[in-house]
């Protein structure tokens, strides 16, 4: 198991000028790691990774590596729609350190399921690294069957996926057992999944409540049920406030005006629209937050 909890899917702070702000960076993960956040996840699609070069996110991969010092696992999305893209970067991370690699679903090529397979698997033989699939096809227009998820599964370093194909998770984990690890990539769906088997989330959520997110899945896993239930339901609000646009604009948002300084997001993601931004404040304010 990579990790078991919440992984925060981690937003890339930028300057005005749109450069990495590493110093921001410092103290997201100096936040993270004093509010027991489970594992570090950079440069998925909270992090912005489609508008960021191979060598920037080598550059944050790498600030992360030395700055966690082992802590807790990093993991990094290194996903293509290129296979052999994939493969290079891939290895490449692998070479670095990094404690696994998320591979998204390729997108807008839209291959079959045999296409998914032969790209995954060509990923898994030339690394040793842990993988975690990525369905989320809300973002790729393809959705990897959980029969495909059963094959790959049978591969020893394909290990985990990250779901957010909520109904199709009770089929992977009759079909799979304990063969591969289910995280949630839903912030509102955290606590049914785990009842269905998911040993935890990657979240966006856990960018401005990382305890909280923490302590939903170790509430669940301490069969304290009732709280772990009580905190998904509780911040439902929050988490819909969180999508009110393309995520991270939301987020990064939210963190900005909690004092955490993370910047805009890089176009073409744009600013969160007045109303939305009126909306996130008035919710953030709500849930106590002391907002700027």
């Amino acid at each position: 198991m990579i990790f078991k909890g919440s992984g925060v899917a981690l937003v890339t702070p930028f300057n005005e000028d749109m450069s990495i702000n590493f110093s921001a960076i410092e103290d997201l993960i100096d936040f993270h790691l004093a509010n027991k956040t489970d594992a570090l996840v950079l440069c998925g699609s909270t992090g912005e990774s489609s508008s960021m070069s191979t060598d920037e996110k080598l550059s944050v991969l790498e600030f992360c590596l030395n700055k966690v010092n082992g802590k807790i696992p990093v993991i990094i999305g290194a996903g293509s729609n290129n296979t052999n893209d994939a493969i290079s970067f891939s290895k490449t991370v692998a070479s670095m350190g990094a404690s696994a690699i998320l591979s998204v679903c390729p997108y807008y090529n839209k291959p079959s399921q045999l296409g998914l397979k032969t790209h995954f698997e060509s990923i898994a033989n030339s690394v040793d690294i842990p993988i975690i699939l990525y369905n989320v096809p809300s973002r790729t227009g393809v959705n990897i069957a959980p029969q495909t998820v059963f094959e790959l599964s049978k591969i020893p370093n394909i290990v985990a996926i990250k779901e957010c194909n909520f109904s199709q998770v009770a089929k992977i984990k009759r079909l799979c057992g304990d063969n591969i690890d289910i995280y949630s990539g839903n912030d509102e769906e955290v606590v049914p999944m785990l009842s269905l088997g998911a040993v935890g989330v990657i979240s966006v959520l856990a960018n401005i409540l990382p305890l909280e997110t923490h302590n939903m899945c170790e509430n669940f896993f301490e069969n304290n049920i009732v709280d772990s239930r009580n905190s998904q339901l509780r911040y439902i609000p929050l988490i819909e406030s969180l999508f009110s646009e393309s995520n991270p604009v939301p987020v990064k948002e939210a963190l900005n005006l909690i004092g955490k300084n993370v910047g805009q997001c890089r176009s073409p993601l744009s600013h969160l629209a007045p109303e939305n931004f009126s909306k996130l404040r008035h919710t953030l304010d709500e849930y106590g937050f002391n907002t700027i």
